[in-house]
């Protein structure tokens, strides 16, 4: 009997311990931080859409515009609506290219287009917008002719690593002055891969140059693609660009740094916001613009 009575105590207090437990484990759990933690998500906030400054403020004063008018004869005059036009090409290039550039210089716009054929040299940042100083005709690239290349699309860096050099004056065995006339600056990209004109259209590389030309035959059809991919400019921007080191960004820093440069001009006017970019786009235009003509001699 008190063996029974002994094992009925012990059941007993079996049950009140197993009680106990049940009551304090979840009780014990809930005081104990979890091992994986969820963080909080919080909103993210909405960006405020600001318009983007394809535009510097009229009231800016456009280094070297003056200049550029007396300087080069053969200036294009484009409408409000294509000066903007071509400055909105211009951010969505560089935009594209994640290239902004947030310190105020010069850059040249090409339009390849068959219907333009036009560099148009602006001035400005990203944040601060662009300015056009001015803008020429120019001959690209013309297909359908053996080792002529369609001029390449894109933004090409004008540096130290492709020297430039100045041309002889010299004639080809057709009698043709393909660098223009002597003392001329050629602007050298280095070798671009670019499509070829002829045969299968397959890519090719290039050495992608920006000159003058022959002042006797082509400098007569500027505006009109003529080129084996190459950009042709005026004689005269060409002379303006070098003789104020518009695009000699790479060159002025090697200079300052005691390199001796025979390229750069010693008499040169060099700007204080020298850039490096040329950007080639193609406007895709359908008809040619007034602002644009064809040269006379087409």
């Amino acid at each position: 009997m008190g063996a029974a009575r002994f094992w009925l105590i012990g059941v007993a207090a079996l049950a009140l311990c197993a009680a106990v437990g049940i009551y304090w484990y979840p009780l014990a759990q809930s005081r104990m931080a979890p091992i994986n933690p969820i963080p909080i998500q919080t909103p993210i906030p909405t960006p405020i859409a600001t318009p983007i400054p394809t535009l510097a403020p009229t009231t800016v004063k456009v280094p070297l515009a003056e200049d550029f008018n007396r300087a080069v004869a053969s200036r294009l005059v484009l409408p409000q609506g294509e000066v903007v036009a071509y400055a909105m090409r211009l951010h969505n290039a560089l935009d594209a290219a994640q290239l902004p550039l947030v310190v105020s210089q010069f850059v040249l716009l090409v339009d390849r287009s068959p219907n333009v054929q036009a560099a148009l040299l602006y001035w400005g940042s990203a944040g601060d917008g662009w300015s056009l100083v001015g803008a020429a005709p120019v001959s690209t690239g013309l297909p359908g002719r053996y080792e002529h290349f369609v001029t390449p699309l894109g933004i090409f860096d004008h540096s130290m690593a492709n020297p430039d050099f100045r041309s002889a004056g010299t004639k080809n065995k057709l009698g043709f002055r393909g660098y223009g006339q002597k003392g001329l600056r050629v602007y050298d990209f280095g070798w671009v891969e670019s499509p070829r004109g002829w045969g299968d259209g397959a890519m090719g590389v290039l050495r992608f140059q920006m000159h003058s030309t022959d002042p006797g035959v082509a400098t007569q059809l500027l505006g009109t693609a003529q080129s084996e991919g190459c950009v042709r400019i005026p004689a005269a921007l060409n002379d303006f660009m070098d003789r104020h080191a518009v695009l000699d960004q790479d060159y002025e820093r090697a200079s300052a740094e005691g390199k001796h440069l025979w390229v750069l001009r010693t008499n040169r006017q060099a700007t204080a916001t020298p850039g490096r970019y040329m950007v080639v786009v193609d406007s895709a235009q359908s008809q040619r613009p007034a602002w644009s003509p064809l040269p006379a001699k087409h």
